[in-house]
């Protein structure tokens, strides 16, 4: 009655998601896989595709303090996580249109991506670009990816645009694509570790330690780090069903959790992105994660720069 307090609402239990697969050989052999989903009454991280217009105006409006600088962003990760179509969904956001500069792999799934590849975002002026640019490179694997020592040159701008990776050996000082000389504009200001979210699970102890030995020499250069997880709408049904449930899906925070604790990267430079690849149209909750992420990598960057000058 009145001076009683109302019993809190029990939390909804998990839901369960089944998934058959059948092989017909000489048995038929039937696999279960049982995934436990669950959606938080209120996310954990806000964002709303509201705040699309005013990340986009920030990213528009962008200009480094130092005359001249540009902020160069470096993207590794395993085979097949998605870089090339992030720099494509990049692109595409920030035209308002779907756009497909860097070439992406959707059969293969070995490295597909084998230069030095830099990529300047255009501007809605086909002669003018944004002061930021973005460098694809050789994906990483446990056998034939790109050279750890490799990507440490690139820290300090000694690869030169188009230098082909070789993954049994790395860049010498003796070769043509071998810069003696790097600006400033050549250095990297931010590096971005792009891992599938859908395959975190199952990523190879060689790989994950690849990108902590990459993380670490950033970390001596003080280049500061961010990750984006793609795929998220492969990795959980709830998502896939309404991206708007990124930030309130359990599963995706614990994976996000395991990462961080897997790398070293701190939750609050995790950022999980749904990656344009089949669309032929933009949607706002997508261009909303994307422009949250971009947003943070710019920051970073830009905070980056400004310690160096000092």
């Amino acid at each position: 009655m009145g001076g009683e307090k109302s019993k809190p609402k029990p939390e909804e239990p998990p839901r369960k998601f089944e998934s058959h697969i059948l092989y017909h050989d000489a048995n038929i052999i039937s696999l279960t896989f049982v995934f436990y989903l669950a959606v938080l009454d209120e996310p954990w991280r806000k964002i709303n595709s509201g705040d699309k217009q005013h990340d986009l105006q920030y990213v528009r409006d962008y200009k480094p303090q130092t005359e001249g600088q540009q902020l160069r962003i470096l993207l590794h990760g395993p085979a097949g996580a998605g870089k090339s179509s992030f720099i494509n969904s990049v692109q595409s956001v920030l035209l308002g249109r779907m756009y497909r500069q860097a070439l992406a792999d959707n059969i293969s799934h070995s490295c597909f991506t084998k230069k030095y590849s830099t990529f300047r975002i255009q501007r809605e002026n086909p002669d003018t670009f944004y002061p930021f640019i973005l460098n694809d490179i050789m994906g990483l694997s446990p056998q034939k990816g790109v050279q750890v020592d490799d990507v440490k040159l690139a820290f300090t701008g000694h690869l030169k645009e188009g230098y082909v990776f070789n993954p049994g050996s790395k860049l010498s000082e003796g070769n043509e694509f071998y810069n003696k000389s790097p600006t400033v504009n050549d250095k990297v200001h931010v590096l971005v570790c792009i891992v599938p979210a859908h395959t975190l699970s199952s990523m190879s102890d060689e790989t994950v330690q690849k990108i902590r030995d990459i993380r670490l020499e950033a970390s001596r250069l003080g280049i500061p780090q961010v990750a984006i997880l793609t795929k998220v709408d492969q990795a959980c049904p709830e998502i896939n069903k309404d991206l708007k449930n990124v930030y309130r899906s359990k599963y995706m925070k614990e994976r996000m959790e395991q990462f961080s604790a897997d790398v070293g990267i701190p939750m609050n430079c995790i950022f999980p992105v749904k990656n344009y690849h089949e669309e032929i149209k933009l949607n706002d909750d997508t261009d909303a994660l994307i422009l949250s992420a971009l947003r943070h990598i710019i920051d970073c960057g830009e905070d980056f720069i400004n310690w160096k000058a000092e």
